[in-house]
């Protein structure tokens, strides 16, 4: 993976990633299209797991869709999110509008996750990290969901904080 051009931008305190990912509800997943890019919002949730420093995280929607047939086909996928986005203007100096802004990119394999305990176990995740709780789901409520996980190979976050 190419390094960050803007080093002094770089998060790497986990902790700090973390408050990032748990202030925003959405991220754009980017799968690979034959033609085109295909970018979509989605709720996600995840989960960190310190001693192997790995990344994991969660999506849903409808079993059937470009989604779907993307991540079938191929699952390499860009996660992306952005939060605290303050525009900066730079009045009379073309170049020197901008934003101000917090931002995780994670790059990663996806697959559908198949066993109802593995959707539901997933869900949990999700839905923690939406609305702070847990909720009753059994094996017929997950068949009509597709349930993604995304390993994360690569994760960077970044800040610009000051214009």
């Amino acid at each position: 993976m190419r390094e960050m051009r803007r080093s002094d931008r770089l998060i790497t305190d986990v902790e700090e990633i973390k408050t990032i990912l748990d202030s925003v509800k959405f991220l754009h997943c980017g799968l690979f299209d034959e033609e085109y890019p295909y970018v979509v919002p989605l709720h996600y949730g995840y989960e960190y797991d310190d001693e192997n420093d790995k990344w994991t995280f969660y999506m849903h929607g409808a079993p059937e869709g470009k989604k779907v047939d993307l991540i079938k086909q191929n699952g390499k996928v860009c996660l992306q999110i952005d939060t605290d986005v303050i525009p900066v203007d730079g009045g009379e100096v073309a170049c020197m509008h901008g934003a101000l802004f917090k931002s995780v990119m994670a790059f990663g394999h996806a697959r559908l996750l198949e066993t109802p305990e593995e959707k539901i176990a997933a869900l949990q995740v999700l839905m923690t990290h939406q609305v702070g709780r847990e909720f009753p789901f059994n094996e017929k409520m997950v068949g009509y969901v597709a349930v993604i996980k995304v390993e994360v190979d690569t994760l960077t976050a970044k800040a610009k904080l000051t214009p």
